[in-house]
């Protein structure tokens, strides 16, 4: 996941007070926060989001045609819907930022309602120029030419707003569709992950030399081969990597899911790829379920949904590739670790597993076999609205998070950036061919 610098600073082993308080964290409050969004709409307590329209097209030429036909109260009602279901999440997990939260949220609704404004513009509109890449370069602009506010950064919680959306997107994904997709993303994530780390790792002693720097490679080759930040955090901590390791990792990381980000839907369409064929390749090649999931959008909503999906499985992996990398270092690298064989257990799998995925799954099954067909149709608009919302809210933060200046000054060259550029095409090509034979519907057949 996309996030700040600061996050490798405050990783520490996990403990017997952490693992009592882990309901209480943001991977959960994403949960919460998504059931709650998904029961409120289902009992009619929330009203469908309203945000700006299509304008530039046909008879709404005008920037005025923005304007939603129910009035502008409507969506000062939304952001204030928005602002609620997070701030009860902030007030839990973080309780000394909560009154900055309610004081920043509005300035940040509004970033977003700009971007909708030029994502609902119809001749951008067309060439992929949507809300959520809008978002994007609104939070760089200020990020890197204006400087962000220090007030704005109380409400930049990007993981918190990807991960409630993705469990939005659950109830809009029939469980029998997510399951064909989920097992032909076995191939392309379980199979591709553990090559690109090993292969990463042996490239990095063997030709690299990086044999002072065992942790540091292991660590970009896992954030390069999962899901960036948080494989990085997770296999960083497993193989007792130093913190400014990591931070190297997440800001090599980060630099390139931006211009993955952009760059690979953009190589899709350029050489006519099929977008359920792109989707699967991006959902298992960029670094950060949110990117993905933007990216994804760029190609159809099929193909989002493709890449989505591919990137949860992958995702279920870091739990695992943590516990072996822990494993690993402990038995053949470290000779006198700390960390036994006896506290790596299955705790350590559920401890790192990501939970929102929990959440995307439940509401899959609860949309698929416990509601209604009129009910789920009914429920449907409203909660995609609420998940697009979320979706545009991480990407303004994204961009406000990240300051290429400050991010270069991790990313000094040398080895650890060769390591990434080798692994990553590596990774790029490998996953590219796994995506065809899964996804192309020579082999097999997919639920569309």
């Amino acid at each position: 996941m996309l996030s700040n610098l600061k996050g490798p600073q405050e990783v520490k082993e996990p403990s017997n007070e952490g693992k009592k308080r882990n309901w209480n964290t943001e991977d959960w409050w994403a949960v919460w926060l998504g059931f709650g969004v998904i029961v409120l709409v289902l009992i009619n307590f929330i009203p469908k989001p309203t945000l700006p329209a299509r304008w530039g097209s046909g008879d709404q030429q005008g920037i005025l045609n923005t304007i939603p036909s129910e009035g502008f109260i409507p969506v000062v009602i939304t952001g204030i819907v928005a602002l609620f279901i997070f701030f009860l999440a902030i007030r839990f997990l973080k309780k000394e930022i909560s009154n900055q939260f309610l004081v920043a949220f509005p300035v940040l609704f509004a970033l977003t309602l700009l971007a909708y404004v030029l994502g609902q513009y119809g001749p951008w509109r067309h060439y992929g120029f949507n809300d959520v890449i809008w978002a994007l370069a609104i939070g760089l602009f200020i990020s890197n030419v204006l400087k962000t506010p220090a007030f704005l950064k109380s409400v930049l919680h990007t993981e918190l707003y990807i991960k409630a959306g993705l469990v939005l997107l659950g109830a809009s994904i029939l469980f029998d569709r997510m399951l064909a997709l989920g097992l032909l993303g076995v191939g392309v994530a379980w199979v591709v992950t553990p090559i690109v780390i090993i292969v990463m790792y042996w490239f990095s002693q063997r030709y690299l030399k990086m044999n002072d720097q065992k942790e540091l490679a292991i660590t970009i080759s896992s954030a390069t081969a999962v899901c960036g930040v948080s494989a990085a955090i997770a296999s960083g901590t497993a193989a007792k990597a130093k913190k400014e390791e990591i931070t190297l990792a997440i800001s090599i990381t980060l630099i390139f899911t931006i211009l993955m980000m952009l760059g690979m839907p953009a190589l899709v369409r350029l050489f006519g790829m099929d977008p359920i064929v792109g989707g699967a390749w991006l959902g298992g090649t960029i670094d950060a379920t949110g990117a993905v999931v933007a990216a994804g959008s760029l190609l159809g909503d099929e193909a989002m949904e493709v890449a989505s999906v591919i990137k949860m499985v992958q995702n279920i992996l870091i739990g695992f590739v943590a516990v072996a990398i822990a494993i690993f270092f402990v038995s053949r690298v470290e000779n006198k670790g700390t960390t036994s064989k006896k506290e790596i257990s299955g705790k350590e799998i559920w401890v790192r597993m990501p939970k929102f995925i929990l959440g995307f799954i439940g509401a899959s099954l609860i949309f698929s076999f416990l509601l209604p067909d009129q009910t789920v149709e009914a429920a449907l608009p409203t909660i995609d609205g609420y998940r697009g919302l979320f979706f545009t809210l991480a990407f303004v933060s994204i961009g406000l998070e990240s300051n290429f200046k400050e991010l270069a000054k991790g990313v000094r060259g040398g080895k650890p950036i060769i390591l990434y550029i080798v692994g990553q095409l590596f990774n790029i090509i490998l996953t590219l061919l796994a995506a065809w034979v899964f996804f192309s519907g020579t082999f097999f057949t997919l639920p569309f």
